[in-house]
């Protein structure tokens, strides 16, 4: 384009903050005005909460601790946020299934805590997932949610290794050749073992069969997905027979039935536009989900090559391409085994505008708009607003009339906060026309130094770390901290792979999808990484809002309040759905009927109970009267629907080999287990195979009491309730040695003292059955041993009901009118972290110390000179020892420091 033809964008307005947009406050149409006004609505009123957790390992084992610092913050300044009181922190195995929930309380937007891996926990791919109540209103795409590998050796026999090819197959299939190598933790092949498997994908069985392993342990599993684009993964169970008495299961992971990768094409701001040259960008993903190097080239529609494509980094890469109206374009890709496959490219359109941005000057970031001649001549003198934001704040605002196929602007990056900024060009209706996405890299992170006192150590020797803390300006301050320190040579990391502090809070909270090595832009900024992110930002864009929706007013309604405190609150309600105001509101303890507390609904029937504070999950009888005192209501608790579990949305992450690829890891576990084991400094619950229980009755099915280990005396089924008028007519014919008088249950043995009735795991004291419908149960067990009855300090003996609606640990259950059973979850339990004092005598010095993590801090605070301390005991590893401090101050700068020492 001749530099005559270019004009630089008009300014109006060149500011951070957006109260000063006063300029425009005289001109009701002003598009710009608007947008802000309407920014400014979004940003108090749905401002986001952020969560980062700051976990001690990047992979675990079986018997370890997962330890972690939560941080919440808020707004475009990443304050910590006053907002919420109460984090949810969750452990999710491979099958999308809750296994350990936790809720934290938040103080000033932080909490810490951990899960313990116990033996039950299957090996594999787990997440950890955490989030704020008032983060669902966002949508589970910004919730912290991280892969992590969990292995087992300590009580684990058969180790897999698997490997896959894939060969094209008849009909346009593929054929997928599964390697499966079974040894033990010695490495010891499992040779001559008959092996069955099921082949699974989608859910769906592909193909079953059986096999015995060869000298080396290796078994060969073939099969085709006649539907590759259908069926992309899924799971290989296996079956090995190591003796005629002991068989081991073994789930394999099949992330791919295909080596192709998926390659789609991203116009710069959203559009190809003819008669211009356009940045097109593009990102090929392998079945496996990570990025696939391609190479390949654009031709038009008389085959000629106008563009050559070649992959940058982790799959993405970018070309440039001046489309004419009358051709159409094709990519032409060549993979790695020299298939080849072709794209249609997105069709040109004959009128717009593009919106290019150029990121890699690391002091300014440069705005360029560029349109064709037909359009610049049906709008000439229409006026073009840019507006540029970051996180909700505006950074830039400006306008023009389009009297130019070209204008430019520089904004000094020093402007921006680092982070994902936004930039949007409107027409003179108000329309958004393109928006582009780019990362702003500044220093403008907090410096933290870390000191030893010494330069080197030897095993168990104590260690000394001073900490300083400063901002931007070299200024000290106060900040909250926590530090991991692990032994490398233990546990190597792949730092590029990392989640921390920058790379979730600035870059992939604001990004849905996966960001595949989402540390590698934050190790080691400069030239090569700003080029790779901006790539990022051309293929995956930011998705907090749509301006449509923003500049209409229609704002999404918050489903979810923030929660400040563990609360029970609700409505009670006639049968027919009215309000029932001035009712009568208890709370009981699950255990003897004890009083907790009691209220009086409002006017709406509304009644709440508010700052409680219980841990662990707490069962309590909520009942509920009428202003006098009828029992015929229905009591509705507020806000009791979980949050859904959906698909692993980190999927390049997940391990197919977890044992084999933590195998050094696990190796030291087992190593470090059977020492405690030696010493008694540990419980051998992980090593029981089974129990045999004697003279029992066989355990009932679903059964949420104590017949769960078949204890009772008795048991009714559901089957034998049917045809009663009662469900003490039913078991009045039914059970021996128990009379029934008003709805209470009497043993023979104490005939004056009801029995206990426990329904659905809660104790009720003086409980009528006949409240339950005989239809809505499903087993009833009587329970007359002293050493089961003493649990619930009664010796009357025990009635225990399982409900059909109780099954499955149900979280609200209706028994009876006006009575409700509510098992909320409370706070976790306080869990400190071990660190041997080997200047204690009192510490077992025999004991052989392989810990992996050396030390866990989660609660440091740098005092007004930025400064903090901290010591600990090295273990027996000796070689390098890996330490990292991440934290944030009371403005929301942030920062992670990592510091090496040897041991020597």
């Amino acid at each position: 384009m001749p530099v005559k033809n270019k004009r630089t964008l008009t300014v109006a307005v060149l500011l951070c903050a957006l109260g000063a947009l006063v300029g425009f406050a005289r001109f009701d149409d002003d598009i710009l005005t608007k947008a802000a006004t309407q920014l400014n609505k979004w940003s108090s009123s749905y401002s986001p909460e952020k969560v980062y957790l700051h976990m001690d390992k990047p992979y675990y084992a079986v018997g370890d601790d997962i330890w972690f610092k939560a941080y919440v913050t808020i707004g475009a300044k990443h304050q910590l946020s006053a907002l919420s009181g109460i984090l949810n922190v969750e452990l999710i195995n491979d099958k999308d299934s809750v296994k350990k929930a936790l809720k934290l309380p938040l103080t000033a937007g932080v909490a810490w805590g951990g899960f313990k891996l116990s033996d039950s926990l299957r090996d594999g791919n787990y997440r950890i997932r955490a989030y704020t109540n008032y983060m669902r209103n966002a949508g589970e795409d910004y919730f912290f949610d991280k892969t992590i590998a969990i292995g087992n050796a300590i009580n684990n026999t058969v180790f897999v290794k698997t490997t896959y090819t894939y060969t094209a197959a008849p009909n346009n299939q593929q054929k997928v050749d599964a390697l499966i190598n079974y040894t033990g933790l010695d490495g010891k092949p499992y040779a001559g073992k008959e092996v069955t498997y099921d082949v699974e994908l989608s859910f769906r069985t592909i193909t079953k069969g059986k096999g015995i392993t060869d000298e080396q342990g290796n078994l060969n599993i073939s099969f085709v997905n006649a539907i590759p684009n259908l069926f992309k993964n899924g799971h290989i169970t296996t079956t090995l027979k190591l003796n005629p008495e002991q068989k081991v299961t073994k789930v394999l992971l099949i992330k791919a039935t295909s080596d192709k990768a998926d390659v789609q094409f991203f116009p710069e701001s959203g559009t190809l536009l003819s008669g211009i040259r356009n940045r097109v960008a593009f990102k090929a993903v392998g079945g496996d989900g990570l990025g696939v190097n391609i190479h390949g080239k654009v031709v038009d529609n008389d085959n000629q090559v106008v563009a050559q494509l070649n992959t940058e980094h982790l799959g993405m890469g970018a070309f440039m391409l001046s489309p004419m109206p009358d051709k159409t374009y094709t990519a032409v890709m060549t993979y790695a085994d020299g298939s080849e496959s072709k794209t249609v490219l997105p069709k040109a359109v004959d009128r717009g505008y593009v919106l290019s941005i150029y990121n890699n000057d690391p002091n300014d970031v440069v705005i360029r708009v560029m349109t064709n001649e037909l359009t610049l001549k049906e709008n000439e003198n229409k006026e073009l607003n840019v507006l540029v934001h970051s996180g909700g704040d505006i950074i830039y605002t400006a306008k023009t009339n389009l009297v130019s196929a070209v204008f430019s602007a520089s904004i000094p990056k020093s402007r921006f906060p680092s982070g994902i900024a936004q930039f949007t060009l409107f027409s003179s209706t108000g329309e958004p026309l393109n928006e582009r996405v780019a990362f702003i890299q500044n220093p403008d992170q907090l410096n933290i130094a870390l000191s030893s006192d010494k330069p080197s150590y030897t095993v168990r020797e104590k260690v000394k770390l001073d900490v300083t803390a400063k901002n931007k300006y070299g200024q000290a301050i106060i900040g909250t901290f926590s530090v991991a320190v692990t032994d490398e040579s233990k546990v190597p990391v792949n730092e590029a792979n990392e989640s921390t502090f920058q790379s979730n809070l600035l870059l992939t909270s604001d990004i849905k999808g996966y960001v595949e090595q989402p540390n590698y832009y934050f190790t080691n900024p400069g030239d090569k990484t700003r080029a790779d992110l901006d790539l990022l930002m051309l293929t995956q864009g930011y998705r907090r809002f749509a301006w449509k929706q923003i500049m209409s007013n229609d704002f999404p309604a918050l489903a979810y309040k923030p929660e400040k405190t563990l609360n029970i609150s609700g409505h009670v309600k006639t049968p027919g759905g009215k309000p029932v105001p001035g009712g009568k509101v208890t709370v009981f303890t699950s255990t003897g009927g004890t009083f907790l507390l009691d209220t009086i609904t409002d006017e709406e029937g509304a009644f709440a109970f508010k700052d409680l504070i219980f841990v662990d999950t707490v069962k309590f009888v909520i009942q509920a009267r009428n202003a006098k005192g009828g029992k015929n209501v229905e009591i509705d608790l507020d806000n009791t629907t979980p949050q859904l579990v959906t698909a692993n949305k980190n999927f390049g992450d997940l391990e197919v080999n977890v044992n084999s690829t933590l195998l050094p890891y696990l190796q030291n576990s087992k190593t470090q287990y059977d020492e405690f084991l030696k010493y008694g400094m540990i419980n051998k619950t992980i090593m029981l195979k089974g129990v045999t229980i004697s003279d029992k009755k066989a355990p009932l099915k679903n059964s949420a009491n104590l017949n769960g280990a078949g204890n009772a005396d008795q048991v009714v089924k559901a089957d034998q309730l049917e045809a009663c008028a009662s469900l003490t007519q039913c078991l009045t014919s039914k059970v021996a040695f128990v009379n029934f008088r008003d709805g209470l249950a009497y043993s023979t043995r104490s005939p004056n003292s009801p029995m206990m009735t426990v329904v659905d795991g809660m104790p009720l004291a003086n409980f009528n059955i006949d409240d339950i419908n005989p239809g809505d149960v499903e087993s009833v067990e009587v329970l007359r041993s002293v050493a089961y009855t003493a649990i619930y300090g009664t010796s009357s003996g025990i009635l225990v009901i399982t409900t059909k609606r109780g099954q499955n640990n149900s979280v609200l259950q209706n028994y009876a009118p006006g009575v409700l059973v509510y098992k909320p979850q409370g706070y976790a339990k306080t869990r400190l972290f071990y660190s041997p004092q080997y200047d204690d005598p009192k510490t077992n010095a025999r004991v052989a110390d392989l810990r992996t993590t050396i030390f866990w801090k989660p609660d440091i605070l740098t005092d007004k000179n930025g400064a903090a301390s901290l010591s600990y005991f090295n273990a027996d590893g000796t070689g390098t020892y890996r330490v990292v401090i991440e934290g944030i101050d009371i403005d929301g700068n942030i920062g992670r420091q990592v510091f090496r020492y040897k041991v020597e």
